[in-house]
C-alpha cells in the first residue's frame, strides 16, 4: 500500500461523466479560465490516477474538490471520484462550500472516500490527521476575524491530532492552506506539530506564480508537499511507499 496526493481539482461537473465518453462531459465552471494547462484537467487527472494508483493505495486530497455551492451540487463529482481506484483521504477546502453537516456529507460520499475533521484515520502504520487552516497571523491584510477562524482550526487540528493518541504511527497531517504565512515564520501550527511529531505535512491551496511561495522540502524537522493538481500537472505525488 502507498500513500499518494493530489489537491485543488476544482470539480464542477453537471452531469455524470463517462470516462469512455469524455466529448460528453459538461461543466459549468470551465477552468481553462485559469490557464491552458487546465483545459480539459479533469482527463488528465483521471488517466494519471488510473495508471498510478491501486486499488489497496491510498490518495490524499487536501481540499477544494469542488466548486459546488451546496451538497446535492457536488453529487456528479463525487460520483466521479467514486469511479477511481483506491481509497481517498480528505478535508476540506476554502471553496468546498458544499462541505457544511459532516454527517451529510458523509453520508452522500462514494464507498472508496473518508473525510476528517476533528479527528484522523489510520492506514497501515500511518495515522493521517488534518484540518484546513486559514491565512497564518503576518499573512497580508489579515484580520481580527481571519484571527479567529485561525484560531478554530488550530483547535481542530489540535483535535484531530489529539485523536490519533499515542500509538506510535508515524503521522501525516492535510492542510488545505499553508500552513504558515509567506515569509515562513514559525508559528501555533509549527509547534503543534513538533509536539506531536508529525512526520509530513500535504497542503495545496497554491497555483500558478503563487507556488513559489510553497515550503521546502524540508523545515523545522518535517517535510512539507504541495499538492495543488496544477503544480503536479494533474497526477498524484508519492507521499509514503509501503506503510
Amino acid at each position: 500500500m502507498k500513500i499518494y496526493a493530489i489537491g485543488d481539482m476544482h470539480f464542477s461537473f453537471s452531469r455524470p461523466v463517462d470516462p469512455l465518453r469524455w466529448d460528453d462531459v459538461e461543466t459549468y465552471k470551465p477552468m481553462d479560465i485559469f490557464g491552458a494547462e487546465w483545459r480539459g484537467h479533469y482527463r488528465k487527472i483521471y488517466d494519471n490516477w488510473v495508471k498510478m494508483i491501486n486499488n489497496e493505495d491510498i490518495v490524499l486530497i487536501p481540499g477544494d474538490f469542488s466548486w459546488a455551492m451546496k451538497l446535492s451540487e457536488a453529487r456528479y463529482d463525487l460520483d466521479f471520484l467514486g469511479l477511481l481506484p483506491g481509497t481517498i483521504v480528505g478535508i476540506p477546502g476554502n471553496h468546498d462550500l458544499w462541505w457544511q453537516s459532516l454527517s451529510r456529507v458523509r453520508e452522500a460520499l462514494p464507498p472508496n472516500m473518508r473525510l476528517l475533521q476533528n479527528d484522523h484515520t489510520e492506514v497501515g502504520n500511518v495515522s493521517l490527521c488534518g484540518s484546513r487552516g486559514w491565512l497564518c497571523p503576518g499573512a497580508e491584510y489579515f484580520s481580527d476575524h481571519d484571527l479567529k477562524i485561525y484560531r478554530r482550526e488550530l483547535i481542530r487540528m489540535d483535535n484531530s491530532l489529539k485523536s490519533a493518541g499515542p500509538a506510535g504511527k508515524e503521522i501525516i497531517v492535510m492542510m488545505h492552506f499553508m500552513p504558515v504565512n509567506d515569509r515562513h515564520e514559525k508559528n501555533e501550527f509549527i509547534e503543534m506539530f513538533q509536539y506531536y511529531r508529525v512526520n509530513t505535512v500535504v497542503y495545496g491551496h497554491l497555483h500558478g506564480a503563487a507556488t513559489r511561495l510553497r515550503l521546502p522540502g524540508r523545515a523545522w524537522g518535517i517535510k512539507f508537499q504541495l499538492a495543488s493538481a496544477d503544480f503536479l500537472h494533474f497526477a498524484p505525488v508519492l507521499i509514503k511507499d509501503n506503510c
